[in-house]
């Protein structure tokens, strides 16, 4: 058997790590497999670019010129059948597609004339829309019937809204198939459900994080940072914006007590000016240590994102010991039972607010149940179960 995962990246990012965690437990059991990339500098022994920059801001320049995202990119995918022709795979598992590095039009021909065993993880929306892979914030259900006039088509189009179009397009292109699909939540598994794909299988594998990183840690950071007496609230995100709830973070910091600090991690130099003074901002870090000893020190970790498949964000918080307040939005509330945290209605900031001081006051979620829940994302558990349905 041999099996090829087909990514924007390779060992880098929540997918590209993902493609590299199965892979690496794969070859441990003898099968002959590969990861197809087009983005990003991998020195993976089995990780193989089929194209290279230059080419990849081309297709994304013409796609936002023409309007019509997924369907450039034809020199590319040439390149991309050359390599799976070559290769031979009986098993094709795709990740993220939407990164400029593909045809879907020739490549789902391919695959049809070819009859190959696909496998298609679902990391967000975008397999079932027109353009977008969210669209929990702008309040769209058009993508259940016919997308059309599309309201975030300034996101990927400088011109046309061909959303109507590409939306027929997937339709037809992602029928007949010899496919499974995967979602890492039940919310997304929903939403495939209601979608033009809802007559496929579809599975479940959460994400998975690794325990031996994340975990409950000695922590000087509030030492360093003079915050012993404080309560630390603390937010990770990697794009701050609204959709991550930077502005409930900004509301937060004028109605908690003074007592409370609130810690956000992975802010830009544009959002650290715009933050208010009494919101301690620090850079992304890549040193999965150094964040986890910053989960280890927050008393509460809260998650105001408004727009999410999985994040595992709230499982590596859970894993270094620290509770959980989320606003229930996506897969976000499934991370969350009653041992561990607090899922309160999207924009709810009242709600937030109270579930906050309820732990301030109440201290109801113990470290090692916090930990406990986190066991249960352990990730090669989670890859494991890839494996499994390949067999």
């Amino acid at each position: 058997m041999k099996i090829v995962q087909l990514n924007v990246t390779c060992g880098s990012g929540s997918t590209g790590k993902i493609c590299l965690a199965v892979s690496e437990l794969l070859w441990q059991r003898g099968v002959e497999n590969y990861i197809l990339y087009s983005e990003g500098q991998s020195d993976y022994k089995y990780g193989i670019k089929y194209t290279d920059e230059m080419h990849i801001k081309l297709e994304a320049l013409k796609s936002r010129v023409l309007g019509n995202y997924g369907f450039n990119s034809k020199t590319v995918t040439k390149k991309l059948i050359a390599r799976l022709d070559e290769i031979g795979p009986d098993i094709v598992h795709l990740h993220n597609l939407h990164g400029h590095g593909c045809n879907l039009e020739m490549l789902f021909t391919y695959f049809k004339k070819k009859n190959i065993r696909l496998y298609w993880t679902f990391h967000d929306c975008w397999a079932f829309t027109g353009y977008c892979p969210h669209f929990d914030m702008a309040g769209c259900e058009k993508w259940q019937q016919e997308c059309h006039s599309c309201s975030q088509k300034g996101a990927y189009s400088f011109f046309f809204d061909k959303s109507d179009k590409l939306h027929k397009k997937k339709k037809e292109l992602f029928k007949g198939l010899d496919m499974t699909i995967i979602t890492p939540s039940q919310w997304l598994a929903g939403l495939v459900k209601k979608s033009f794909l809802g007559g496929y299988e579809v599975r479940v594998i959460n994400n998975g994080i690794d325990l031996d990183v994340f975990k409950v840690r000695q922590s000087t950071f509030r030492e360093k940072n003079g915050l012993d007496d404080k309560f630390l609230v603390l937010g990770v995100a990697f794009n701050w914006d609204e959709r991550k709830g930077i502005d409930v973070f900004t509301e937060l910091s004028r109605t908690l007590p003074k007592d409370c600090r609130i810690v956000l991690v992975g802010t830009s130099r544009a959002v650290k000016s715009s933050l208010p003074s009494n919101i301690l901002a620090i850079d992304r870090t890549e040193n999965q240590q150094e964040l986890s000893e910053i989960y280890s020190a927050a008393d509460v970790f809260v998650n105001a994102t408004r727009e999410d498949t999985f994040p595992t964000v709230n499982i590596e918080a859970l894993a270094c010991g620290t509770p959980v307040v989320t606003f229930d939005t996506g897969g976000s509330g499934e991370i969350i039972d009653e041992s561990c945290g607090i899922k309160v209605p999207k924009n709810d900031t009242k709600a937030l607010t109270d579930a906050i001081l309820h732990i301030k006051e109440s201290r109801p979620f113990a470290k090692e149940n916090c930990r406990k829940r986190a066991e249960q994302f352990r990730a090669e558990d989670k890859f494991l179960e890839y494996i499994d349905i390949y067999k």
